[in-house]
């Protein structure tokens, strides 16, 4: 593309009190640049256009407000656009008509000048795909996201593992409904089997599995043995709802489970309800009393340490089957604590008045039996601690939801322990450990599961990132819904499935367009190494938080640009800087440093920040008119991640005084979009002081900050104490040459 390049200045929104924009105009050699005193008005958006028609402008470089709005007024399909956001990080956050403010502004035009003339028009990676969806698990959760993809014109196949559809809820004899008036109704999952075996566009599979998905979204492969025979179908995304199975009771061995015939489980009793008689296990009677105990095995540290959400209204709902099925029947609830979110505690307040319902708040020690009688004893705390014993023909232990997921996971998580140990510790581990079964079988290097963001407490559950994005999971293209994700109720799991359905269909679309799936949605780029200077060091493929890189036999990488989110992880990776895309590279950002105009006898600092968390608490600042210091130029990043180390030796060598690295969080509590950008950014500027003593400078001139987006009140503090640290140190050596 040859570039014709259009400079627009805007002089509203205090732009003009500030920045004296007639003098900034006049600092730009040998392009057009014109001055409106609203861009974003009808008439200013038109001066760009007639620009574009009659003089052939195609690379537009607009100097007013952040990029992060106004981005539909200022969109111009068919052309580079670069916005320079004088607004927030220098109007509304400098000292006005101030010298160091008008250099400020002039630096940050220089950049964005810099960057469109290193940068090409996108180009979309677009290869014959589909559309279609696979929807994995025929529990509630996956029975609706089959039908809500398949409202909405799609086609589905619908995998299940079992030879009837439904899951759990396909053994319940009642639901507790959240609307008025709050009573036991008839189980929703009976309706949803019917619609899904009559609706034309979705397919069932059943009793089947996925023996293997290769290859990438809008394009994968999944093969589905079924019956002895296997059939391979091509796929465009992925719901996986394979759902939970209950706690094992055995492990609770205080509780009696296993030992005595009339103690069971919540599902057990459902089944038993089902029936429409309450009859004891051990001799077939009618039982006329039950004790509820709650927590079975949950909020646990040594079993389940989380509340599995659908318990207390599952016991309160069951309690209320004794009442029903049993004439005179009486049911005792013994609870840690009752909990029923939104509607649900209408519900219970119902349950509350019935006469025949008992709720105790206390923490079970035991199940006993005596002269066939079954006593639960409890310390209360009710009743100023003292204890209480039970007397029920039946005890009913509400055990906890545990992913299908956790399963695999802990298997692959002992598989790399063991191999970290060596060949013999892997292959003792493989004879000794039984090989679970496997839910998607992925054909991905990093294993062949949904990988876990945390290392500890995650349970077993398939990662969703879900801080930002609830459904999204590290495999592009699969969304995880329901009680995989995280534990939850029928209604809540139906919510979950529709929102899956949705995020699989928009990628599904997405990939068709060549364009990425999130949080870049709008994002044509991917990236294009120049393999012919790699040296197979891995780095980018063992760093790429999403498998969007494979090795050849050779160890070259090449990429899968369906799964690639575009975060750029693999271009601070590569220590060859030979990954780039066409609106972001390694050589773009280093230009960008060098047209910073670099006092002699002044302080200069750069600010590397994030485009997720660091840069919206940036703009944030701006709205808020906090105060920063005139003497720091911000470059956003697409993530932490892509940091390159090359860009820090760049800005230092030039005699910039000191940088910072504004990342989001990490650890237990992350909230990075690109799952570990941030933490791989602090790991890689570990390694900073080997460049730093090359170059014999403090190490403390490179500092990196985990910024949540709601951590904008704190960034004049930040940035001011790292001026006096790097005040401290003195100017940078490198300062004039």
């Amino acid at each position: 593309m040859e570039k014709k390049i259009g400079i627009y200045i805007c002089d509203g929104c205090d732009i003009n009190e500030a920045i004296n924009t007639e003098k900034l105009e006049k600092s730009v050699r040998n392009l057009p640049v014109k001055r409106h005193n609203a861009l974003c008005s009808p008439e200013g958006v038109e001066l760009i256009k007639n620009d574009m028609k009659t003089d052939g402008i195609n690379t537009i470089v607009i100097a007013a407000c952040s990029p992060r709005v106004k981005y539909d007024v200022f969109d111009f399909p068919g052309s580079i656009v670069e916005r320079v956001n004088i607004r927030e990080l220098v109007a509304w956050t400098l000292d006005p008509k101030d010298e160091l403010t008008q250099a400020a502004a002039e630096d940050y035009l220089k950049m964005g000048i810099t960057k469109v003339q290193k940068s090409d028009l996108p180009e979309p990676w677009v290869q014959e795909t589909v559309k279609t969806i696979l929807v994995i698990g025929g529990g509630v959760t996956g029975l609706t996201a089959a039908l809500e993809a398949a409202k909405a014109g799609y086609k589905v196949y619908l995998v299940e593992k079992e030879s009837e559809l439904g899951g759990y809820a396909r053994k319940l004899y009642k639901q507790v409904t959240r609307t008025y008036p709050y009573k036991l109704s008839e189980p929703v999952v009976g309706d949803l089997i019917k619609e899904v075996e009559s609706h034309p566009n979705i397919q069932v599979f059943k009793p089947a599995r996925v023996a293997k998905t290769d290859g990438q979204p809008g394009m994968w492969d999944v093969t589905i043995e079924m019956n002895g025979k296997s059939e391979v179908l091509r796929i465009g995304a992925i719901v996986l709802a394979a759902g939970w199975k209950p706690y094992d009771a055995t492990k609770l061995g205080h509780l009696g489970y296993g030992k005595y015939k009339d103690v069971v489980t919540n599902i057990e009793f459902e089944e038993m309800a089902k029936k429409g008689r309450l009859l004891r296990p051990s001799d077939g009677k009618e039982i006329k009393s039950v004790a509820f105990i709650q927590c079975a095995g949950s909020r646990d540290p040594n079993h389940l340490p989380y509340c599995s959400a659908y318990c207390c209204s599952s016991s309160l709902k069951q309690a209320k089957y004794v009442r029903e099925l049993s004439e005179d029947g009486i049911a005792f609830i013994i609870y840690k604590d009752i909990r029923t979110p939104g509607q649900y505690e209408f519900f219970y307040k119902e349950i509350q008045n019935d006469p025949g319902i008992m709720l105790t708040k206390g923490e079970v020690t035991g199940v006993m039996e005596e002269n066939g009688k079954l006593y639960v004893e409890a310390d209360s705390t009710f009743f100023m601690g003292e204890k209480i014993k039970v007397e029920a023909d039946l005890v009913v232990l509400a055990v906890g939801m545990v992913p299908a997921t956790k399963e695999p996971q802990e298997y692959l998580d002992g598989l790399t322990k063991a191999a970290a140990q060596g060949d013999e510790a892997k292959k003792a581990y493989l004879e000794s450990t039984p090989k679970p079964e496997f839910i998607l079988n992925l054909n991905y290097r990093q294993g062949p599961e949904i990988p876990p963001f945390a290392e500890k407490n995650t349970y077993g559950f398939a990662d969703s990132n879900f801080i930002c994005f609830q459904y999204e999971t590290r495999r592009t293209g699969i969304y995880a819904a329901g009680c995989i994700r995280q534990p939850m109720t029928i209604a809540e799991a139906q919510d979950d499935a529709a929102g899956a359905a949705l995020k699989a269909i928009q990628a599904a679309e997405h990939v068709a367009k060549g364009i990425a799936v999130h949080p870049r949605a709008w994002d044509m780029t991917y990236p294009d190494p120049l393999l012919l200077r790699c040296t197979a060091c891995k780095r980018c493929t063992e760093e790429c938080p999403f498998g969007a890189i494979d090795e050849d036999e050779k160890g070259i990488p090449y990429y899968k640009p369906n799964r690639c989110r575009r975060c750029a992880t693999c271009l601070g990776a590569c220590p060859e800087r030979i990954v780039s895309f066409k609106d972001y590279s390694v050589d773009m950002i280093s230009s960008m440093i060098k047209s910073i105009d670099v006092p002699e006898d002044g302080l200069m600092l750069l600010a590397f920040v994030c485009e997720n968390d660091a840069y919206p608490a940036l703009d944030t600042a701006g709205i808020n008119r906090l105060k920063l210091p005139p003497n720091i130029r911000i470059i956003p990043l697409r993530c932490l991640g892509s940091m390159n180390l090359v860009w820090v030796a760049d800005a230092l060598s030039r005699g910039i005084d000191g940088a910072l690295l504004f990342g989001c969080k990490f650890g237990e509590d992350y909230q990075c979009h690109f799952i570990k950008g941030s933490e791989l950014a602090n790991y890689r500027l570990g390694k900073v002081q080997e460049t730093l003593s090359r170059l014999q400078l403090e190490s403390e001139r490179v500092k990196m900050v985990q910024l949540a987006i709601n951590d904008y009140p704190r960034l004049p503090e930040i940035i001011n104490e790292f001026v006096e640290k790097i005040n401290e140190l003195g100017p940078n050596p490198y300062k004039g040459f």
